[in-house]
């Protein structure tokens, strides 16, 4: 996340405010969050728009405000735009995008898209569940900035690490790990036992590595962590066909169909829409193609805003006919609980070598088959065209029921505790992904800190 120097200005204030005494207030800070998130003026938007469209008029930008294509959002008694407003009018306004891609030329096969048209066949020709594995070295940073933390104060870091309870997911190997705070302040240690680490507890839905160390003045604050771990990818074959009923009573069966709050609700919208599109199918498998392909053909991909700032996410996407990868999962979960096909949260990291980010997606429970992936937002992959699904049948639905190996499994669930527990509201309440910092009055909110990864194939 960039933020600018009115952000980080804004979060060094909020910093202060807790390390005056003041009484920590989830509405301050939530407007806090709503700040750095809208920071964007009508001026920025439109010098943006006008990269593309030269002669927007001033009523077309009210028009799109008004209608929620161009999100935004009043801060301080005035109307700010979210940070990638612009760009997000020209990935899900049809007419938009049309004049970008024609200004920019159609683009190619993005990264992900490259890696995972290659390996796509390698999986689905394989023999086995299980196929294609890949090893990969992890190097995780996580950086706090100078000044964010008073001299002497210490401060708590959880860093993301790599789940040994997914089958997909094997022969996990710690490294190393350390925090650094000036010359005298440092540790390194290859120990997994150390008592300077702390790994969270395999029955916890967000797997971390907890390391905490004393902040020094007008130095940043820096931890890492080196692992290996093996990821492979998953294809489960002829899921229709091995369908069983479901046996309602059992205990997993109740929890992943129930609703959640707060962004697991059975609402009047989620109701009618799963219904509508699932009338007349009784496979459970049949019904959750028809959601998945819903999704892929309704919801375009856009940046996200906080999470946090968002009170209900498959309501949200709904709304704005719009979700990144976390968003659409949510959708699909909520839409299969709903129809009584069990669903759940899974995220982590997408490792693909020519594209690494942040990812989610879900896991759906079939009678017979058991839990198998789903990533709604990779979806029906824009390569499977007549003649590569000609040479591999089944590529145009391999993201349901099916996975790539290029993968880091670090949550199987979402917004739960973390280990040990955190005081403060985390940045991201939804996800755990690039790591979480405090320390005794406060959170520290993404402009405070940054994060680095760096991955070596082997």
């Amino acid at each position: 996340m960039k933020v600018s120097g009115k952000a980080l200005l804004c979060a060094l204030l909020l910093f202060s405010a807790a390390s005056c005494g003041e009484t920590y207030s989830w509405k301050k800070d939530l407007e806090y969050r709503t700040a750095v998130d809208f920071s964007k003026d009508r001026a920025q938007v439109t010098e943006y728009i006008r990269k593309y469209i030269p002669d927007v008029s001033e009523a077309q930008i009210d028009a799109w405000t008004a209608s929620g294509e161009l999100e935004s959002a009043e801060v301080g008694g005035v109307r700010k735009y979210f940070n990638n407003a612009a760009p997000n009018l020209f990935r899900t306004n049809p007419l938009c995008r049309a004049i970008k891609e024609k200004a920019d030329g159609i683009p190619g096969l993005s990264g992900k898209d490259r890696d995972t048209y290659v390996q796509i066949p390698e999986i689905l020709s394989a023999d086995t569940k299980m196929a294609a594995p890949r090893r990969m070295r992890v190097k995780y940073t996580l950086r706090v900035k100078a000044g964010v933390v008073p001299d002497g104060e210490t401060v708590r870091c959880w860093l993301p690490y790599p789940r040994k309870d997914i089958p997909r997911q094997s022969e996990v190997k710690f490294i190393k790990a350390g925090a650094k705070s000036g010359s005298l302040d440092y540790f390194d240690t290859a120990d997994p036992n150390s008592a300077l680490l702390h790994f969270s507890d395999s029955a916890c839905a967000h797997s971390t590595l907890y390391m905490e160390i004393k902040a020094r003045k007008d130095l940043p604050v820096t931890f890492f962590e080196e692992f290996e771990y093996t990821s492979s990818g998953e294809y489960n074959r002829d899921i229709e066909k091995r369908l069983r009923p479901y046996d309602t009573s059992r205990a997993e069966y109740r929890k992943y169909t129930a609703e959640r709050e707060k962004h697991v609700i059975f609402s009047p919208t989620i109701k009618s829409l799963a219904d509508s599109l699932t009338a007349g199918i009784r496979s459970p498998y049949l019904q959750a193609k028809a959601m998945f392909r819903w999704i892929c053909e309704n919801i375009p991909w856009a940046s996200a805003r906080d999470y946090s700032t968002i009170e209900n996410i498959p309501e949200y996407v709904l709304k704005n006919r719009r979700g990144d990868c976390g968003q659409v999962s949510l959708l699909f979960i909520t839409m299969c609980r709903y129809k009584g096909i069990p669903a759940r949260f899974e995220s982590g990291f997408m490792m693909h070598p020519h594209e690494r980010n942040l990812h989610d997606w879900a896991e759906i429970y079939f009678e017979g088959v058991g839990w198998v992936p789903v990533d709604q937002s990779f979806g029906i992959p824009s390569f499977a065209d007549d003649a590569y699904l000609d040479l591999n049948p089944g590529a145009d639905y391999f993201y349901l029921g099916a996975i790539d190996s290029w993968r880091m499994v670090v949550n199987n669930d979402f917004g739960m505790d973390l280990d040990p527990e955190k005081k403060y509201p985390r940045s991201d309440m939804v996800d755990f992904q690039r790591g979480e910092v405090e320390w005794k009055k406060s959170n520290l909110y993404y402009p405070m800190w940054d994060w680095d990864m760096d991955v070596t194939y082997l």
